[in-house]
């Protein structure tokens, strides 16, 4: 899922009306120096989360779907809350009203997007799943239009198009004839569901991060889906099965919970506080290309025209999407741009 906010001292984010604001302890993050270590944490951050796919479909082929969720979120809860505990001091206390918006976070961006994960991992390329997933943003774009009347700019609309244009070249292997006659597999349809479910969660998002920090939202939102997971793991026999995984699973989930989901939501945040929402979340198009890069790299998938020729419209409509006023690019594990 495929995160939330660090550093509450200062902020980044989108007011009420959908344009964007920086507050920085008295200064715009574009107008102060930037330390070259900020785009190099950007840069690896996009590899981090390229690389969750595929530890993902390491974990996936040996760990079951609601095993692999839980163990994932239960250590990037730990993490994070440490994390919001360093922010404020002490780990904030929920008042009454935010626990069910908490309950709705955690069972769509933990509970919901991570069993859809790793179910759809188990039969889906590493890299083909990143590229179906990186449409996220226009979806996120295209439902925030129809809820909240975020305008569509033509830039947007253009990369909206070009990303879902790019995910059907990717489903069909650039053969589109065989989405009319049932080409796609359960793999495919379990990664649209992770879509889906992280498009609900960013929607719910845009309004509980007006009265919660990002960063503790996610942390508690981790915590939630992760005992929310836990009696399906325990059902699929998680103490049973964990004395024989493999020291490669439990890498993954250790890669997963820790720089998947906490140490790379840290450095993106860095990144926003220091250059800005618009200039981090370009980054975040490097994302799937470090995916397939490590697929194939890793994995030995291989990566054929179809892969290429729709990875590339992908990753030029999240740019666009991302280069277009008025939406917060969402990153796969929780990223919101921090707000008061």
């Amino acid at each position: 899922m495929q995160a939330a906010s660090p550093n509450i001292p200062s902020s980044a984010g989108r007011n009420g009306n959908g344009s964007e604001q920086q507050a920085n302890i008295g200064s715009h993050p574009e107008n102060r120096p930037v330390e070259p270590i900020i785009y190099a944490k950007l840069f690896l951050t996009a590899v981090i989360w390229g690389g969750t796919f595929v530890a993902g479909r390491i974990l996936a082929g040996e760990v079951g779907p609601f095993s692999a969720s839980f163990l994932r979120f239960a250590a990037a809860s730990f993490f994070l809350f440490l994390f919001a505990a360093k922010c404020f001091g002490r780990l904030p206390v929920l008042e009454r009203g935010q626990f069910f918006t908490v309950f709705v976070l955690g069972m769509t961006g933990v509970f919901a997007y991570n069993v859809f994960f790793f179910s759809g991992l188990k039969t889906v390329d590493a890299g083909r799943a990143s590229l179906i997933i990186a449409t996220q943003p226009a979806f996120i774009a295209l439902f925030s239009h129809l809820f909240f009347r975020e305008p569509l700019g033509s830039l947007k609309v253009l990369g909206i198009a070009l990303s879902i244009s790019g995910a059907f070249v990717v489903l069909s292997r650039g053969n589109f004839s065989d989405l009319l006659n049932g080409g796609i597999g359960a793999g495919e349809i379990y990664i649209f569901g992770c879509v889906a479910s992280w498009v609900c969660y960013s929607l719910v998002g845009k309004v509980a991060m007006k009265r919660l920090p990002p960063v503790v939202a996610v942390a508690y939102a981790c915590g939630m889906g992760a005992l929310c997971l836990l009696p399906a793991a325990l059902f699929e026999g998680v103490v049973n099965d964990s004395r024989h995984y493999s020291l490669s699973a439990w890498l993954a989930v250790f890669y997963l919970g820790l720089f998947g989901s906490a140490v790379g939501f840290i450095w993106y945040y860095e990144g926003i506080r220091s250059i800005g929402l618009s200039r981090a979340g370009i980054f975040i198009s490097f994302v799937p290309v470090s995916s397939v890069a490590l697929a194939c790299l890793l994995l030995h998938e291989a990566l054929d025209a179809s892969l290429f020729a729709g990875g590339v419209l992908v990753v030029a409509g999240v740019f666009l999407t991302a280069r277009s006023p008025g939406i917060p690019l969402q990153a796969p594990a929780f990223t919101h741009p921090p707000r008061r």
